[in-house]
């Protein structure tokens, strides 16, 4: 049986199991749906929209922002390419 919780309801894992399609369908229209394992919070089932949005986009985004906003302008970043060695294969 789910109760409530801050973060959307928790629900024992046999219950979970035996009503998956209740916890999906809460997931999508009351938010987050936390599932115990022994007493213990162990997964959250949350709508797939809510997943992507916290995920974000693998772009490299945050990682141009931070560069951009270093307090240290000056220092240029210099790209090093290395040649490996090829080794002769057979085929």
């Amino acid at each position: 049986m789910a109760v409530a919780h801050p973060m959307g309801s928790r629900w024992r894992l046999q219950d979970a199991k035996a009503r998956f399609s209740e916890v999906v369908r809460m997931a999508h229209r009351d938010g987050p749906q936390v599932v115990t394992l022994h007493g213990r919070d162990a997964v959250v089932v949350i709508d797939a929209a809510e997943f992507n949005r916290l995920k974000g986009a693998r772009t490299g985004g945050l990682l141009i922002e931070a560069l951009q906003a270093s307090p240290y302008p000056e220092i240029e970043i210099e790209q090093r390419r290395f040649e490996m060695p090829v080794r002769d294969v057979d085929l």
